[in-house]
């Protein structure tokens, strides 16, 4: 396997897991054929965003897919465009929304590749209403080592178009997309911000305000008893009255620097969240914003993950149903008191669809929090874990690198499902990663 092979020392997004793994990056159809043949186990590669090892994994060979990146076909009188899965979202919304068009279903960093999305089944700020990426995804055509060049469709192999989305990669390479677009005539925001005083009124918030064209999250405060949950609702509604031309999303990736020890702790982040409630306090209730600003949050705020440095932080991502979240916090808060972890963020907010297979999607309330990465951290989520156990909650896979195979098969109804489909698909199971060996996928 070594032979001819680039190797490189890949850490996952979140920084909890590193391989030291061979590659290859291929710039032809031809070259997926022949580097598919050169390792037992494989496993595709975008940009490396993932949360959690995803794309890469001890014994499996990565293709890094940077250099499939071309815009193959687009019908403006149909709304359909067909890309390579190495386009990275700031390039393919540049494309489009000149066209007045897009997908909305935007995770939240614009370096993230469409294949990547679509192997994560991913969602954006707008998921209380547009839902995950896989309602904008028409076809796909993948490459399998054993079973060839495969389109997937809902006409096409439909069983495996449906293990594909959200698949994390393990039904094959995923080389192109073709996808269904909406309109977007407006590239301004109008964010409205209200003030909440508690975690249940949050909620309420949330539920009694999910319109189209309408984002709506909160930011929350986690860094005391006496105000947990306080914060803010932001609301961003397209502005109906600015012109269609956009300032160009950023195409320069920006990497922050490492520290070597986390800059989080239980008093900068307390520091953190006086000068954001300040600031925001000072500010306008409504202002407009860009585009960019709105869908992609972490653009000029690169910072908050590197201010982890090397032991970087754990993401808890979690899909609760509206009946029994508040019973999930009573119990939370307990928790947290008990063990008083640093948490750097928290925030809800809506999700729709239909869970299936290993998709984070849901009908529920979506809760993420952020975690410095220190054994205190990870006891309490073990307490958590039992509370997604008994509560039926779906925690992220692909975002969570320390949920183990016990937590999964509790949580994940149609994850033996997924793995007894996959298996008819691949006997071999040939497409592996540090992810799916974890969990027994």
């Amino acid at each position: 396997m070594k032979n001819n092979l680039e190797q490189k020392n890949f850490y996952s997004f979140d920084k909890n897991y590193s391989s030291n793994i061979f590659f290859k990056q291929p710039d032809k159809y031809r070259e997926i054929e022949k580097f598919s043949n050169i390792s037992e186990n494989i496993i595709t590669t975008g940009s490396n965003y993932s949360y959690s090892p995803a794309g890469f994994g001890e014994g499996s060979l990565s293709l890094l897919l940077k250099k499939f990146n071309r815009i193959l076909d687009f019908n403006l009188k149909k709304k359909e465009i067909t890309v390579e899965s190495g386009i990275n979202l700031s390039d393919f919304l540049n494309f489009l929304l000149k066209y007045d068009l897009w997908i909305p279903q935007i995770p939240g960093y614009p370096f993230i590749t469409l294949g990547g999305a679509v192997a994560a089944n991913s969602h954006g700020k707008s998921c209380g209403v547009h839902g995950t990426i896989r309602n904008s995804v028409k076809s796909i055509l993948l490459y399998h080592k054993k079973n060839g060049w495969l389109e997937l469709s809902n006409e096409k192999n439909k069983d495996i178009f449906d293990l594909t989305i959200g698949g994390l990669g393990l039904t094959g390479t995923i080389v192109n997309i073709t996808f269904k677009l909406s309109e977007i005539k407006q590239k301004k925001f109008n964010t409205i911000r209200e003030e909440v005083k508690s975690v249940k009124d949050c909620i309420s918030f949330i539920n009694d305000n999910n319109f189209d064209d309408t984002f709506i999250y909160s930011w929350n405060r986690a860094d005391n008893d006496k105000d947990f949950g306080k914060g803010f609702i932001f609301k961003n509604i397209l502005d109906k009255e600015s012109q269609t031309s956009f300032k160009e999303i950023s195409k320069n990736e920006k990497k922050s620097l490492l520290l070597p020890f986390s800059l989080w702790n239980r008093v900068s982040i307390k520091i953190a969240n006086f000068f954001f409630i300040y600031l925001n306090n000072l500010t306008k209730k409504n202002s407009k914003e860009e585009i960019e600003k709105v869908i992609f949050p972490f653009i000029g705020n690169e910072k908050y993950f590197s201010f982890f440095g090397k032991q970087g932080f754990i993401e808890s991502q979690l899909l609760i149903s509206k009946h029994r979240i508040d019973e999930f916090f009573e119990e939370f808060k307990k928790l947290y008191n008990h063990h008083r972890p640093v948490i750097t963020l928290f925030s809800i907010k809506n999700m729709s669809g239909s869970q299936k297979y290993l998709r984070f999607e849901d009908n529920k309330l979506c809760v993420t929090f952020d975690f410095i990465n220190n054994n205190l951290s990870r006891k309490f989520l073990e307490e958590v874990d039992r509370l997604c156990i008994k509560y039926q909650i779906l925690p992220s896979i692909i975002k969570d690198s320390r949920l183990n195979k016990n937590i999964f098969n509790k949580c994940y109804n149609e994850g033996q499902i997924f793995k007894e489909k996959l298996i008819n698909f691949d006997k071999d199971r040939v497409y592996k990663s540090e992810l799916s060996r974890r969990l027994d996928i």
